[in-house]
């Protein structure tokens, strides 16, 4: 389960550093569920790597929306 969270993780992060470019900042809203996903499938392992990439991933996408204002 860590390793799927974890390329769930790494996958989303990808996405949500192209969401970063100005105008693309809608895909966060399609990253979010993803990393949810991945986080619920690494707290169903004995390892952190997973659950805790999902969730720096989570910050940096709510983040970028925040400073979006949801949209942009």
């Amino acid at each position: 389960m860590n390793l799927i969270s974890t390329l769930i993780g790494i996958v989303a992060l990808v996405a949500a550093l192209i969401a970063f470019i100005p105008l693309l900042g809608w895909l966060n809203w399609l990253v979010i569920p993803v990393v949810v996903i991945g986080l619920v499938l690494g707290l169903f392992s004995d390892k952190t790597t997973g659950r805790n990439i999902n969730l720096v991933v989570l910050a940096i996408a709510m983040f970028r929306l925040f400073m979006g204002g949801g949209i942009l």
